[in-house]
């Protein structure tokens, strides 16, 4: 179905942007799993508006309400339900767009497929959907974290991190290391090179008083994965992770290990040769992303998402109307400069949903039944 993702572990997201409230259904989750409300809200405050000033001034506390699922701190196996409430909708803002088409929206194509659109805030389209996703991919990560533990002997850590806005990127070789959360969260922009942190607030506040806006890339690293997770054809763990990915609002482009850059070296070059390592088959380069034949190799997963510049902004644009007539537009409501910096939380949500789902079939397949 076109709103849920996941086979075994799935998440269903609702609501609209400017609706009474947006949610999520995860089903699939475990029982027994320790969890409270104040670990997924941890998560939904690093997505919320109006947490700097480079992000839409949005004044949301997006407090999350756990309906079912979860009893006397545990999770029963049953459906989780998650509510949080929309508390500063102004649909008026919008009123111009109910006959007029945003240029780079999803306006004009909800049209063409449903014959009608909300109009406010772009309704389903708009990126506060991704409150579910990012709810439900708190639940994931605390999974990751203590099944990992047990199963694998370390904690899967889940890190996405900004490593472009605009022209300015991260210098290469910079961030070898996994960056810890912290240095992440240590900036508005969630850059873990102070250096060039700066430089992209900077930009992003410029663009801004220009009235337009910037994209850039998201890097994220999954750190502890074991091999064996993932399909070997339509289903490889990387095309999952793409989809996930390319599910999201304003993203433009997925590359996993050496990417587009691996075109330009020969097979000599390119390839992870094997070692033994710790008992372990362990590769001593990474281009392929911790990935072969679509099934993780127990290296670091490596993956970047391309986000576009966000669509509204705050000058004239040229524009047709319901009527398929010419007109124009400037950009209303309170929008992102650069999508960026709230857009982290929710490619870690998404990767951390696509590890769980397979680490479940994983093991439904082959730890079930022994012969």
């Amino acid at each position: 179905m076109p709103n849920s993702f996941g086979k075994l572990f799935s998440v269903t997201t609702w609501g609209e942007s400017h609706g009474p409230a947006v949610g999520a259904v995860v089903d699939g989750c475990p029982p027994r799993l320790p969890l409270d409300a104040a670990e997924i809200q941890a998560e939904l405050d690093r997505r919320r508006p109006g947490q700097s000033d480079i992000v839409t001034p949005r004044k949301e506390e997006d407090k999350v309400e756990i309906l079912s699922g979860l009893f006397e701190g545990r999770t029963t196996g049953a459906p989780i339900s998650l509510l949080v409430r929309n508390t500063d909708q102004r649909p008026g803002a919008y009123d111009e767009m109910r006959e007029k088409f945003r240029p780079s929206h999803a306006d004009f194509a909800y049209q063409a497929k449903y014959g009608f659109r909300d109009h406010r805030g772009g309704g389903r389209s708009s990126a506060r959907e991704t409150i579910g996703r990012v709810a439900a991919g708190a639940i994931a990560k605390k999974i990751l974290a203590l099944g990992g533990a047990a199963q694998n002997g370390s904690a899967v850590e889940v890190r996405a991190f900004v490593t472009q806005v605009h022209t300015i990127a991260v210098p290469e070789g910079a961030l070898e290391k996994l960056p810890k959360l912290a240095e992440v969260e240590a900036n508005a922009v969630r850059c873990p090179h102070a250096a060039t942190a700066e430089k992209m607030i900077e930009r992003i506040k410029k663009v801004r008083a220009d009235g337009d806006s910037v994209g850039g890339v998201i890097e994220c690293r999954l750190h502890g994965v074991p091999p064996g997770l993932g399909e070997p054809v339509f289903d490889r763990l990387e095309a999952d992770l793409a989809k996930a990915m390319l599910s999201l609002p304003a993203t433009k482009g997925f590359e996993i290990g050496s990417g587009f850059a691996g075109t330009r070296l020969r097979g000599s070059e390119h390839n992870d040769l094997l070692v033994p390592r710790g008992g372990q088959v362990r590769t001593t380069t990474n281009r392929s992303g911790g990935t072969l034949g679509g099934i993780s190799n127990g290296e670091e997963i490596v993956f970047r998402v391309a986000f576009k510049p966000t669509a509204t902004i705050l000058q004239p644009q040229k524009t047709v109307d319901v009527h398929g007539k010419a007109t124009e537009l400037i950009g209303r409501g309170r929008h992102d400069p650069c999508v960026l910096p709230r857009a982290v939380p929710i490619v870690e949500a998404m990767a951390a949903l696509v590890l769980v789902d397979h680490w479940l079939r994983h093991a439904a397949q082959n730890r079930v039944f022994k012969f």
